[in-house]
This record gives structure tokens, C-alpha cells and sequence, in this order.
């Protein structure tokens, strides 16, 4: 393929690159909740954020109390371990504690390498792509690095979108489709990637010939990193031109018997050019001291990598002591320490061990420390009479104390860290001591003010009874009062009643003399009104009756004329009936027929459906576990084992999801069977109600016909006109 065809794909990759690199946090890497412990952490106190049987990776928050805190990183890789590659979000430098590796990152258009040993320094920039793996030495000696991530530049605290994210996340952030349009590779590439199982952040190491899920990730980042088709697993594509320095190796700035110092900046590495992080080393020998002194443009964040010793730190004269106070602690290996800038400190080791440093400036300026004591001291820089008049002492005095200097930087100091430490322990029996008086005062007021509390709860308590003993009497007073007054409203409310009763009573005896006479009077008219309404009755009954026959007679002539019209409708209904009937029971049937033919059909379909599904799905899963059983087997039994174990275990989950299906599928066909069975059933309950109704409703007709016939064998036997009549407009209104 052409260079050309290759980089098509290259402005959407950067585009996707640039907005995930923005929006994705740290994932199973992050550090966010790495807690704030101060300007001192402890070893023990280090936030554990990768742990495999590979290797562990654990992680401290560091304050200066100024401006924020600095994140640091402690990598620790097992022999033949990897370190899975990620992406940087931030600036990193680092320092290779023991061990011996390979780093290896994407830079511009090429892989870089560099191998890694004790004592090593280096940088990496933001947006670099890397990964480390440790050799396998005969010491078996564990790879361990510490490492400090800043922002930016000009920003060194901690980044604000964590140190890094997992290339696997990077590339799985996006859905199939849009990865293989942009990698322009076969579906089942994707495929395979995406359902790989996510592996943690350090892995067994990659054997030199094998080709495993981390190397078809790398393939899928060519794109993005520029790599020439190179992958990031060929370590033998390219020579090493990448140099670092090594802290050990290097000739120290200061050496004498008390021990030595070294300062790693961009003249000494040009990784370090553009940072404004340089790395330092103190070694300090048995009962020795670094002078005090300050850094006037830099903070140091310190990690003891060997030894133990005592650490003293003196605020600014010009600091509130609410903001800072001088301390003094002890520090072990694996101890995280920090000392701002303007801040004199000591570093000093006991006389039965020595004491080494590695840390890391903070600057963007040069820093040049300024030593309190020795040789080098700033002090004898300065006019001894002015010193004289600072300290209120004699001139004399000043000049004793600069004129046997002769060491500098790291003095003898025997014994000093043991005093040190009896003066912190005494500091902390001091601050025990006054925590415990303030505890007591503190524990003595509250007691006091308990019992204040509780005399005036008790006084409260007094004067609430009295107030509800008085409002109790007021109650009562209020009580007997409202009780006179209610007697006095009864009292006057039953003398209203009376008379309002009696004048009723009056009322009604008029009224009822009334209604007596009104009633008397309704009787003798209604009688005179039902005397005319009888005589007119009865003459309306005489016309009534005559008008009456002869409109019998007419309708019952008509009435016969509608019989027999509505006879010959009824048969010929009654015939339409029969025959409609019997064509939809024949075209009920053949539907039925019809539809369960098509049900037979559709559930044989389906069934050979999802049997090719299940021998489909079934070959792709032995070729796949055949090609998992090839590439498996260059790897240890144990994952050997395992591999088989996962088989195993997904034929089993098939297995039970066809027998699952099948009992799903024969479940189906028994509830189909059954409503078809209640169908039929409820069809025929239906067939046999409207053949009983037919049959009621013919049962019917015949009983009138016999009915009908019988009247007129009655009239054809000599019944009068008007007797017939009567008898056809009787049977019309029963009807």
C-alpha cells in the first residue's frame, strides 16, 4: 500500500485522538482519589492504584502548603513483567530505583527505545505514547521507578485529568463502525478487539516471536502515532539512538567523607530541555549532615530510597504561625517528603545507617541553594558587623562563629539526627502533654458548662410548671365562667323554645280549622266533577265501542293479508339462513385448515432457522477456540489451563442456552396447540348454541302455525264476526 492510501485515514484519527485525549478521564490508571496527606507521607500511606502478581503501581499526593500538591508515581515491574501501553496527559520525569527494562514510546513518525538501569533519569512529554518491560535478570532483581507528573511548564502540581489513560480505553472509546472506517481493516479484526477481555495495567512480559492482543492493539495505533508500520512490540526494527543519564554513573557536583550530591538538569539530559523539573541525588555517609540551607527558586520533593534519618524545616520569619511551623521529622526508605522554597532545611542521618535522597526541583528559573553554614556559607559573604548588629551580639562573637568553617555543604554531624529525633520526641511528649491539658480544660469547661446547662434546664423547668400551673388555675376560672354563661344561654334558649312552641301550637290549630274547611269544600266539588266525568264517560265508552268493531273488522282482513305475506318472507328468510350458515361453516373450515398449515409451516422455518444459527454459531466457535488453542501455545500451562477452563465453560453456557431455547421453543408449540384446541372448542360450543337456536326459534313457528290453525278450525265451526275480530286484535297486541 502507498504512503499516500496510508495516511488518508490520518486528520479524522487526530481529530478522534485530540477530542478523547480532552474528554477521557484516567480510567482502571486513575489517581484522583489519591489522598492529601501533607507535606510528609509515609510508605504505608501510598494509595495503591495497579496491584497484579506482575507488578503494582501506587501513587502519593504531596502538598507544599503554597499552591497545590505534586503527584507522584511508584512503578514496580516483576521480572519479565509489562507495563501495557498508555497515553500521557501530562509531563513526566522519572528515576529508575533498581532493576533493569526497556522504554519504549511513539515519537513523531518512529518507535524510540531505551534501555533502562538503576540510576537512570529521563522525561517523557505530554501525548506520548509508552510502555515498559523489565528483564528477566539472573538477580531477579524488580524494576522500580519513581516518577513525578506535572500539569505543564509552567503548572508542575498535579494534572487535572489524571497522569495517564490505558491505549485499550483509547482505542475502544469508539463504537465498531467508526474504528473500521478509520483503520480501513476486515470486521473481524474489530470484532476480535472489542471482545477481548480487558487485561489490568501489568501483564506477564510479550515473548520476542509471539503476536498477541497487545500487538494487534498496537497495529490499530499506527495511525495515530505515525509508526511507519513499525509496531510497538518489534524492538529490533531500529537502533537505540535515545541516551539517558545515569545518576550513579555520573561524576557528583560535591563529594567528600560525609558523602555526596548530584543536580540533573536540561545541560545534563536534553529530555530535561523545555521542563522545569530537574532531578537530584544526596548520599549521606554514617553521622553525617547536608548544611542548612534554602533554594530560593525551587521546591524539592524528596523520597528516601535508602536508609533513615531526621529532617529539619525551618518557616520563613515572615510566615504566620497559623500557616507554617517548624518541623522536625523522621523519615524511612520509602518516604515521601517535601520542603518549599525560601524554607532553610537540614537532612541528617543517624550514626548506625547512612541516609540516600532522590528527588525532583521544581523551577523555572536557575537555583542556586544558599548554605547557612560552612565553608560556602552565605554568611561569609556578609559584612560581620552588620551580622553583629542583626544578631545583638558582639563583633567577636560573629567572628567565632564563621571562623572554623572549614567543611561545607555536607558536614560530620555525629549524633546530630539522634537529637534531632529526642528533641521531636520531647516536642511530641510536649504537644501530648499540652493536647492533654487542653483536652482537660476543654473536658473541664464542657463539664462546667453542663452543669450551667442543667441549673438552667432546672430553672427553666420551675418556671414552666409555675407557668402552667397559673395558666391550669386561668383555665379553670375561664372554665367556670364559660360553664354560668352557658347555663344562663340554656336557660334563656329553653324560655325562647316555650313560647316559640306554644305559638305554634296556636298556628297549627289554626291551620289544621283551615285545611278542615278546604277539605270539606275539595269533597263536594270533586263528587259534582266525577258525576259529569261519568255521564260523559259513559256516552264517549258507546261511540267508542261502535267505532271500535268496525276497525276490528278492517284490521283483521289486513292482519291476514300481513300473515300470509309475512310467511312467505319468514321461509324464504329461514332458507337464506341455511344456506349462509352452512357456507361460513365450510368457509370456517377451510380458514382453519389454512391457518394451521401456515402455523406448521412458520414453526418449521423457525426451527431450521435457529438450528443453522446453532451450527453456525458452533463452527465460528470451534475455529475460534482453535485459533485461541494455536496461539495459546507458546504460553505457560497455567494459562493453558485456563484457556481450556474458559472453553469449557462457554460450550457449557451454550449448551444451556440451546436447551433453553429448545424448551422455549417446545413450550410455544404447546401453548399454540392449546389455542388452537380452545378454538376449535369454542367454535364448536358457538355452532351448537346457534344450531339450538334455530331449532328453539323453528320449535317456535311450528307452535304457531298449530296455534294459527286452530283458530281458524274455532272460526270455520260458526264463531261470529265480532267474536273473531276480538280474538285477531288480542293475539296482535300479545304480540
Amino acid at each position: 500500500m502507498s504512503k499516500i492510501a496510508m495516511l488518508r485515514p490520518f486528520p479524522i484519527l487526530i481529530f478522534l485522538f485530540c477530542f478523547l485525549v480532552i474528554t477521557l478521564n484516567a480510567t482502571a490508571l486513575d489517581d484522583e482519589d489519591v489522598p492529601f496527606m501533607g507535606p510528609l507521607v509515609k510508605k504505608q500511606h501510598r494509595r495503591s492504584l495497579v496491584s497484579t502478581e506482575y507488578g503494582e503501581i501506587s501513587a502519593v499526593e504531596i502538598s507544599d502548603g503554597v499552591r497545590g500538591s505534586y503527584h507522584l508515581q511508584f512503578i514496580t515491574l516483576e521480572p519479565n513483567a509489562l507495563f501495557l501501553p498508555v497515553i500521557l496527559h501530562a509531563d513526566m520525569v522519572f528515576y529508575v530505583h533498581s532493576g533493569s527494562g526497556r522504554l519504549s514510546w511513539a515519537a513523531e513518525d518512529e518507535m524510540r527505545r531505551v534501555r533502562l538501569r538503576q540510576g537512570d533519569v529521563y522525561r517523557l512529554t505530554p501525548g506520548t505514547v509508552f510502555f515498559v518491560q523489565s528483564n528477566l535478570e539472573p538477580e531477579r532483581q524488580k524494576l522500580r521507578i519513581n516518577a513525578l507528573f506535572a500539569n505543564s511548564d509552567d503548572d508542575l502540581h498535579q494534572p487535572s485529568v489524571g497522569a495517564y489513560s490505558s491505549v485499550r480505553d483509547l482505542v475502544l472509546g469508539f463504537d465498531r463502525r467508526v474504528l473500521q472506517a478509520s483503520f480501513k481493516v476486515p470486521e473481524e479484526l474489530i470484532r476480535e478487539i472489542t471482545q477481548g477481555t480487558k487485561q489490568p495495567a501489568i501483564v506477564h512480559g510479550v515473548p520476542k516471536k509471539a503476536r498477541t492482543f497487545w500487538e494487534w492493539e498496537a497495529q490499530l495505533m499506527k495511525g495515530i502515532i505515525g509508526s511507519k508500520g513499525y509496531s510497538m512490540f518489534d524492538i529490533n526494527n531500529k537502533k537505540e539512538k535515545t541516551r539517558t543519564f545515569n545518576i550513579l554513573s555520573a561524576d557528583p557536583d560535591f563529594k567528600n567523607c560525609n558523602g555526596w550530591s548530584l543536580i540533573v538538569t536540561k545541560k545534563d539530559l536534553n529530555a530535561l530541555r523545555g521542563s522545569n523539573i530537574g532531578v537530584f541525588m544526596v548520599n549521606l555517609t554514617k553521622g553525617s549532615m547536608m548544611g542548612p540551607h534554602w533554594n530560593p527558586t525551587a521546591t524539592e520533593i524528596t523520597t528516601v530510597v535508602k536508609g533513615q534519618g531526621m529532617i529539619r524545616v525551618v518557616c520563613p520569619s515572615t510566615a504566620k504561625e497559623s500557616e507554617c511551623k517548624n518541623m522536625r521529622f523522621r523519615v524511612e526508605e520509602g518516604d515521601v517528603f517535601v520542603v518549599p522554597r525560601f524554607h532553610p532545611m537540614a537532612q541528617m542521618s543517624f550514626n548506625n545507617d547512612s541516609l540516600v535522597l532522590v528527588g525532583f526541583s521544581t523551577t523555572t528559573k536557575k537555583n542556586h541553594p544558599q548554605f547557612l553554614a560552612g565553608k560556602s556559607s552565605v554568611l561569609q559573604t556578609l559584612d560581620k558587623q552588620i551580622l553583629a548588629v542583626s544578631f545583638n551580639v558582639p563583633n567577636t562573637t560573629i567572628e567565632q562563629l564563621l571562623a572554623p568553617q572549614g567543611e561545607s555543604i555536607i558536614l560530620d554531624c555525629t549524633s546530630c539526627a539522634e537529637e534531632e529525633e529526642k528533641a521531636m520526641e520531647e516536642e511530641i511528649e510536649k504537644e501530648r502533654e499540652e493536647e492533654e491539658a487542653r483536652r482537660r480544660e476543654e473536658e473541664k469547661r464542657r463539664e462546667e458548662e453542663e452543669e450551667a446547662r442543667k441549673r438552667e434546664e432546672e430553672e427553666a423547668r420551675k418556671r414552666e410548671e409555675e407557668k402552667r400551673r397559673r395558666e391550669e388555675e386561668e383555665e379553670a376560672r375561664r372554665r367556670e365562667e364559660e360553664e354560668a354563661k352557658k347555663r344562663e344561654e340554656e336557660k334563656r334558649r329553653q324560655e325562647e323554645e316555650e313560647a316559640r312552641r306554644r305559638e305554634e301550637e296556636e298556628a297549627k290549630e289554626r291551620e289544621e280549622e283551615e285545611a278542615k274547611e278546604r277539605e270539606e269544600e275539595e269533597a263536594r266539588r270533586r263528587e259534582e266533577e266525577a258525576r259529569k266525568r261519568e255521564e260523559e264517560e259513559a256516552s264517549r265508552r258507546e261511540e267508542e265501542e261502535a267505532r271500535r268493531e268496525e276497525e276490528e273488522r278492517e284490521e283483521e282482513e289486513a292482519k291476514r293479508r300481513q300473515e300470509e305475506a309475512a310467511r312467505r318472507e319468514e321461509e324464504e328468510a329461514r332458507r337464506r339462513e341455511e344456506e349462509e350458515a352452512r357456507r361460513r361453516e365450510e368457509e370456517e373450515a377451510r380458514r382453519e385448515e389454512e391457518e394451521e398449515e401456515e402455523a406448521r409451516r412458520r414453526e418449521e422455518e423457525e426451527a431450521r432457522r435457529e438450528e443453522e444459527e446453532i451450527e453456525k454459531e458452533a463452527r465460528r466457535k470451534e475455529e475460534k477456540a482453535k485459533t485461541l488453542q494455536e496461539e495459546a501455545a507458546t504460553r505457560r500451562e497455567e494459562e493453558e489451563a485456563q484457556a481450556r477452563e474458559q472453553e469449557e465453560e462457554a460450550r457449557i453456557r451454550e449448551e444451556e442456552k440451546a436447551r433453553k431455547r429448545e424448551a422455549q421453543r417446545e413450550q410455544e408449540r404447546e401453548w399454540r396447540r392449546q389455542e388452537a384446541a380452545q378454538r376449535e372448542e369454542q367454535e364448536a360450543r358457538q355452532r351448537e348454541e346457534e344450531q339450538r337456536q334455530a331449532a328453539e326459534e323453528a320449535r317456535k313457528r311450528k307452535q304457531e302455525r298449530e296455534e294459527e290453525a286452530r283458530e281458524r278450525e274455532e272460526r270455520g265451526r260458526g264463531e261470529g264476526p265480532g267474536e273473531e275480530g276480538r280474538r285477531v286484535l288480542k293475539k296482535i297486541w300479545k304480540v
